[in-house]
Order: structure tokens, then C-alpha cells, then sequence
């Protein structure tokens, strides 16, 4: 059975496809790691950031908040420097904002594990796609979702960066029928 077309044939995607994409994340780490990069992404292929998500790894303290959101304005000049990142000012400055705003979160007694989850009830929507013009590209949850993390102060979070979140995550099983990752992915709900 062929796996979802967006996939195609370069071995990175097609290894993050088979692997990562779409298998339920509960720590808030990777939650707020995937959700700086999915705010990169914006406006480019993912496949871009996952072949720089190892040089963002090293510049962005392993996205450690508290290292985030100190990043001052010599900190963002050398990393409008860093040729390994994407390097977009609006970008590096929305990551110290969504480091701050993670970090009011947890303050408060929050996190974004729950902040998520909860809003699919703990358990992953399956989104049973037959193909992948079946698979949209926002929904009304992840428009709900955005307005509420741009509440919160976060920025770079639109209902479609939301979306793709969600994907990634696992909170939607938005992997096609016909993939083999569907089953497996499903069995994870």
C-alpha cells in the first residue's frame, strides 16, 4: 500500500512520515519545539525545516524556554547570521514571544499538552481521509485553537500553522486509509 503522496521520495520525509508524523505527543517539549518550527514553516515546505530542525535544535537551546525568551537583540542579530536557520526577524522574535507565552501558561498551571489534548477530549479525531484532497488545511477546532494561543500572546500560530500542528502531533489521524501508517497510527488513539 503507498504511503500518503506528500511523503514523496526523499528519504528524510519519507523516514519523518513513517515514523513521527501523526504519533500522539504528549510532552510539552515536543509540543513547543514542533509548534516554533510549524511557525518557521509558514510560507515554506517542510521538508525545508526538517532539514534545518537539527541547526534549530543548536541555535534555539535545544527550545528551552527559559533560554528563549532571554534571547536579546545581539542574540537575534547572531542568529539573522546563522545560515543553518530560516532567517526571518518576524520568526526569531514570534519564538521569544511564544517562549514567554509558554511560559505564562505553566505560571498559571497550565500547559500545551493539556491545552491541546483536551480540546479532542485525550483522545486523537481520526480524520478517515480517502485521499489527499480530503485533507484540509484548516478546520473550525484548529481555528478555535489559534484564537485562543494568539490570546495567550503566542504569535505565528494561524488556524492552518495550528493545523499542521495538530497533524504532526497526532491529535488528527490524517494519515489516507490507504497508507499503511493509518492502522498503525490508529492503534495509538
Amino acid at each position: 500500500m503507498p504511503r500518503c503522496g506528500w511523503a514523496g521520495d526523499d528519504p528524510l520525509y519519507i523516514d519523518y512520515h513513517d515514523t513521527e508524523w501523526g504519533v500522539p505527543e504528549r510532552s510539552d517539549e515536543a509540543l513547543f519545539e514542533k509548534l516554533i518550527l510549524e511557525g518557521f514553516q509558514a510560507g515554506l515546505s517542510w521538508i525545508t525545516i526538517l532539514r534545518k530542525r537539527e541547526n534549530f535544535r543548536r541555535a534555539f537551546e535545544g527550545f528551552d524556554p527559559e533560554k528563549i525568551v532571554r534571547f536579546d537583540e545581539a542574540k537575534i542579530e547572531s542568529l539573522m547570521g546563522d545560515a543553518g536557520i530560516i532567517r526571518n526577524r518576524k520568526k526569531i522574535e514570534a519564538a521569544t514571544m511564544n517562549a514567554r507565552a509558554f511560559l505564562d501558561m505553566r505560571d498559571n498551571g497550565e500547559n500545551l499538552s493539556s491545552f491541546f489534548w483536551d480540546a479532542v477530549d485525550g483522545t486523537a479525531l481520526d480524520g478517515k481521509r480517502g485521499c489527499l484532497k480530503d485533507v484540509p488545511s484548516e478546520t473550525p477546532l484548529s481555528k478555535s485553537l489559534s484564537k485562543e494561543l494568539k490570546r495567550r500572546g503566542f504569535k505565528f500560530v494561524g488556524p492552518v500553522t495550528v493545523y499542521a500542528h495538530m497533524q504532526a502531533m497526532g491529535l488528527v489521524n490524517d494519515h489516507v486509509m490507504t497508507c499503511p501508517r493509518y492502522e498503525a497510527v490508529a492503534q495509538m488513539r
